[in-house]
């Protein structure tokens, strides 16, 4: 099967290719990224965010514990 590139800056645009594509017969697919790279600052190694994060064994961390953003920011992330 033949393939384009279409590089577009409204989503605008998105919308209406997928909707073409309904009457067209046309799929549209978009690349996944694969550049997942450590960084390292200062010692400290960073790994990229997985969208999949499954966040419910945060909730037994920060239940009943009367924290919320504001305080964690002035409280716990000070630079010293």
């Amino acid at each position: 099967m033949p393939e384009i590139v279409i590089k577009y800056k409204s989503t605008k645009t998105l919308d209406l290719l997928k909707d073409l594509s309904k009457y067209f017969d046309f799929v549209l697919s978009s690349p996944k990224s694969l550049n997942r790279k450590k960084i390292t600052v200062n010692g400290v190694t960073f790994i990229p965010a997985d969208h999949n994060i499954d966040t419910s064994d945060l909730i037994e961390i920060f239940s009943g514990r009367q924290i919320d953003a504001k305080m964690l920011r002035e409280k716990a992330w000070q630079r010293k």
